[in-house]
């Protein structure tokens, strides 16, 4: 079964290159995990599909800027994991337990080597994800989103739609 899915991940127009670039070195061992389950903002991390600024404005299109709020580089989730200096305590705290994280291909690697690891990196995106998240809403409540949305017949964004409380 795993040479299957090796093999199907070979095909990089199939899947987000980003991930698979992370997990195919591990595939094994993150198939045969016996530990550690997946957050909703794990999972953002991971894939890159959650509250970035790259994403917002890309695939989504609620924003007219893919930088970065904190330090104007383009926001995407390995931004977040290893580069932006908003996110520098989590970080400090993340790699105190797990060591340093250069890429995302680095923080799997250190997921699967203990089940304290997969928590510090669960306790990263939660952390992180739901402070982007609460700005995320506090943008999309602002007077200038709400016209900016009403002005392209859109709600204020489809990014954050699903766990938004009004």
């Amino acid at each position: 079964m795993i040479a299957v899915w090796s093999q199907e991940l070979d095909n990089p127009a199939a899947y987000g290159g980003y991930t698979v670039d992370a997990i195919r070195p591990q595939l094994t061992e993150w198939v045969n995990r016996t530990s550690g389950t997946l957050t909703f903002r794990t999972t953002q991390i991971l894939t890159g599909h959650g509250c970035f600024d790259k994403y917002l404005c890309r695939i989504v299109g609620c924003l007219p800027s893919p930088d970065c709020r904190q330090c104007g580089a383009p926001d995407t989730a390995l931004h977040t994991l290893v580069e932006c200096a908003a996110w520098a305590p989590q970080r400090f705290e993340l790699e105190t337990h797990v060591g340093p994280v250069d890429s995302l291909c680095d923080l799997v690697k250190a997921m699967l080597q203990s089940s304290d690891n997969w928590g510090a990196a669960v306790t990263f995106c939660e952390t992180v994800m739901s402070l982007k998240e609460a700005a995320e809403r506090d943008r999309e409540r602002s007077p200038a989103a709400r016209a900016n949305a009403s002005s392209r017949g859109r709600r204020p964004s489809a990014g954050t739609r699903r766990g938004r409380i009004s």
